[in-house]
């Protein structure tokens, strides 16, 4: 099963602030780990509390906060933050 990956217009105006290496990274990341497995459940990690329903990805010291719509095959990306910040939003 192949999913899609799309960004929300925080998390596209986020990428873009990014320096290219780190932005390539999360793009490749997504794309490779999340997107041709098969499912972004067995890569991610589920979060709890305000952001249960929602799902994290680890990429160095970046966190990628998801929403996982299965009916479509679809991972849309909400944000994408520092780990020191990412949760606070």
């Amino acid at each position: 099963m192949v999913w899609t990956v799309k960004f929300s217009g925080a998390a596209e105006k986020t990428l873009g602030k990014l320096d290219p290496q780190s932005a390539k990274r999360i793009v490749t990341y997504l794309r490779e780990r999340v997107a041709d497995r098969d499912g972004p459940r067995t890569v991610g990690k589920p979060l709890h509390g305000a952001l249960a329903g929602l799902w994290r990805y680890r990429v160095g010291d970046f966190r990628i906060i998801c929403e996982i719509e299965d009916g479509q095959l679809l991972v849309l990306v909400a944000t994408i933050g520092h780990r020191s910040d990412v949760y606070r939003r």
